[in-house]
Parts: C-alpha cells; sequence; structure tokens
C-alpha cells in the first residue's frame, strides 16, 4: 500500500487501537493477541493501530515490538489494514517505523518523542527523519511535547511526501481551523482526543470526520453506531449514547491518571475478552468502578 492509498483508507470510517495482550505475569500474549484482531476485524473499522496508546506503546520494549506489529499483520492480512505505532526518542522511532515497514504495516502513526520540550525546529527535524527512513505514509500524531504549529505542517508536507496524515490530541478549536484552512486535503485528518466520541461532532464541523475509538475494543457494536449516528447528523442516538453512556464513562475514566487505557482494559474485561493487566507505571480499575463500568456496559445490550 502506497501512502496515498493509505490517505484514501483514512480519510472516511472509524478507526482504532487494541489493546496489547499481556499475561498474568505482564508478558506479551500473541494467542491472545491474535484472537482479540480476531475478534474484532468483522465490525468494520477502516483501519487498526497496532502497538499504539492504546495498545500501550509507551511500556513496550525494542524486542518485544516486532513480532507485535508482525502479528497483527499476519492475523489481519486481508481483513483490515494495520497502522503501527511509532515513537520516542528519533532514533527509537526510526527502528520502530523501519521494523513495522518489514513487518508489513501499511504505514505507523508517529507517537510524540519522549518527556523534553522542543521548538518547532526540533520537532520538524524529528518528524522529518521519520518519514525519510521509510517509504510507507506517516501519521503524525499532535499531542503533549509534539505540537505542531500550521507553518510547520506545511514545511513537513513540502518536505515528506509520505507524511499523508495529521492526528489531534489536543483539542485546540482555533488552532484545528488554521491548520485545516492552511494545509486544507493535503493531509487525512483524524480526532484522537480519549474517548473521541465526545468530541466527533465538533471535530466533524472543523472538516475531521474520522476519529479513532477506544471503546471499541469491548463495545465494538455501539462505537460503530455512533460513529453512524456522527456520520448522518443523527444527533438523536448521539445524545443519548452520550447522556447513558459516554458522560458516566467518563466520570469513571477521570478518577485517576492513566485510566483512559486502564478502563479500556478493563471493558475489554468485562465482556469476556481480557486482555491482561495494564503494565505499570498504569493501575488497573478497583472492583467498585469495575461494577459501575459493568452496569453501564449491560445497559447497551448485546455487541
Amino acid at each position: 500500500m502506497n501512502p496515498q492509498e493509505l490517505k484514501s483508507i483514512m480519510s472516511s470510517g472509524l478507526l482504532s487501537f487494541p489493546l496489547t495482550d499481556f499475561d498474568a505475569e505482564g508478558n506479551f500474549d500473541p494467542k491472545g493477541y491474535a484472537a482479540r484482531l480476531e475478534w474484532l476485524a468483522p465490525y468494520g473499522a477502516s483501519a487498526l493501530f497496532a502497538a499504539g496508546g492504546t495498545g500501550e506503546f509507551f511500556s513496550l520494549t525494542a524486542d518485544e515490538y516486532p513480532g507485535i506489529i508482525k502479528t497483527a499483520v499476519d492475523t489481519c492480512r486481508g481483513k483490515v489494514p494495520i497502522i503501527a505505532g511509532a515513537g520516542g526518542p528519533t532514533r527509537f522511532a526510526i527502528q520502530c517505523a523501519q521494523e513495522a515497514e518489514r513487518a508489513g504495516a501499511h504505514g505507523i502513526l508517529l507517537l510524540p518523542h519522549y518527556l523534553t520540550e522542543a521548538g518547532q525546529e526540533g520537532l520538524i527535524a524529528h518528524v522529518e527523519a521519520v518519514c525519510k527512513s521509510v517509504k510507507f505514509g506517516v501519521i503524525v500524531y499532535n499531542r503533549n511535547v509534539c505540537k505542531l504549529t500550521p507553518e510547520s505542517l506545511a514545511i513537513l508536507a513540502e518536505r515528506c511526501p509520505n507524511l499523508i496524515g495529521f492526528k489531534d490530541g489536543v483539542g485546540n478549536i482555533e488552532t484545528m481551523s488554521a491548520i485545516y484552512m492552511k494545509m486544507g486535503d493535503r493531509f487525512a485528518y483524524l480526532g484522537g482526543l480519549p474517548t473521541a466520541e465526545v468530541y466527533a461532532a465538533a471535530y466533524k464541523a472543523l472538516g475531521t470526520p474520522v476519529y479513532s475509538s477506544a471503546v471499541f475494543n469491548f463495545i465494538p457494536k455501539t462505537a460503530m453506531d455512533f460513529y453512524e449516528a456522527v456520520r448522518t447528523d443523527d444527533m438523536a442516538t448521539q445524545h443519548r449514547l452520550l447522556k447513558s453512556f459516554f458522560m458516566p464513562y467518563l466520570e469513571l475514566r477521570n478518577r485517576c491518571e492513566g485510566y483512559a487505557v486502564s478502563i479500556v482494559k478493563a471493558g475489554a474485561t468485562l465482556v469476556g475478552h481480557s486482555a491482561g493487566p495494564v503494565r505499570a507505571p498504569l493501575t488497573d480499575l478497583k472492583p467498585a468502578e469495575m461494577d459501575r463500568l459493568k452496569v453501564l456496559i449491560d445497559q447497551l445490550g448485546p455487541q
């Protein structure tokens, strides 16, 4: 798949980040991961992001990463495209990107570099180096210490033809509007705030109708129903699900830093598709929180 083909895929439909399966000792569980992907693939996501943020990319080792991407590619071949997460220090991000390309992934989502702040010149150099290390498509994740300006994105678009996507995890409407007005259809745009359903209608109005869903990991039918409601401007369905599920879900998610991932693993456990515990420094939900989440899931009906 060439970068423009990936861009086309990224321009419509729902995307999601499968959880990474760990066993009781916290080691990667390839059989569990393959079974998870086989379960999720038929629900109709346009692409799946292997080893992304919800997949705990930040906790993976360089030795584990290639096997995770290869498992995803082999399991989903002919079913759904796989975009690999890559990130951290520039040289490590390049290593991940090249491993993903060798494994047969269709592109990468470039997550932020690690810890240190950097100016726009440094961010441009980082993204450019990763893009030029591979031939397939790259989507940059605008979040945390990697916040690119419209001007920086224009420079990168000129220098890096395979930079084809922009995922926003900041939520600054003014900046997002400025980026879209400046770059137009040069990029495929993806809403990437945690629990993106809450922001989906607003982002669609900005010209960003596509988003990635974390809850697809445990309520895939509801996730697809919500996306369809956004696509068709069915506000009644959106408001019903926001009121009955997503807003109470946010209240649970916001109880502890890091629960944006932990609550997804908890949901997968509750629906019979456990991915094991989260890795430190994340923490799992407490029993009472699990009980509350179960009530929210059960009232949605069969998935």
